[in-house]
């Protein structure tokens, strides 16, 4: 599950997109498509189509939304809180603060923007996610 602390992180921000695409894929077709597309803002062709490109395209409230429809799994508000503070807790774990992260992300985004999503005041993409998070968790080592 994308919202849990991680130590460890595959080799790339790509693979790690792609164990989380295959991990949201599943959810779908666990439950359906079109079960999901009613209980959530997506629509059954995005869910259908989820793969480790398209699953960048969502936004991490949309990738909650999914992961949430698993049994005994938190609301998709409470995931993206969850997610958010591991990334902090992350943060804290590997003595880096925005602006290190910031010159180690492989993705253009700066230390005021990070700061914002992650403290939730900004919309985060999934992408923006696993980018932030791989560079954190990887830092760690």
């Amino acid at each position: 599950m994308f919202y849990e602390q991680r130590m460890a992180v595959p080799d790339s921000p790509a693979d790690l997109r792609a164990e989380y695409a295959a991990d949201l894929a599943g959810v779908v077709d666990q439950h359906g498509a079109s079960t999901i597309a009613d209980d959530t803002e997506l629509d059954a062709a995005t869910l259908e189509d989820l793969d480790a490109d398209t699953v960048a395209d969502l936004s991490l409230e949309e990738a909650a939304q999914i992961q949430s429809q698993v049994d005994g799994e938190p609301d998709a508000g409470t995931i993206v809180e969850i997610a958010c503070e591991h990334l902090l807790l992350g943060m804290t774990t590997a003595v880096l603060d925005v602006d290190a992260v910031e010159s180690e992300l492989a993705i253009e985004m700066d230390a005021k923007e990070i700061q914002q999503k992650i403290e939730r005041r900004a919309p985060m993409s999934f992408e923006e996610y696993v980018q932030l998070q791989h560079t954190i968790v990887d830092s760690a080592r």
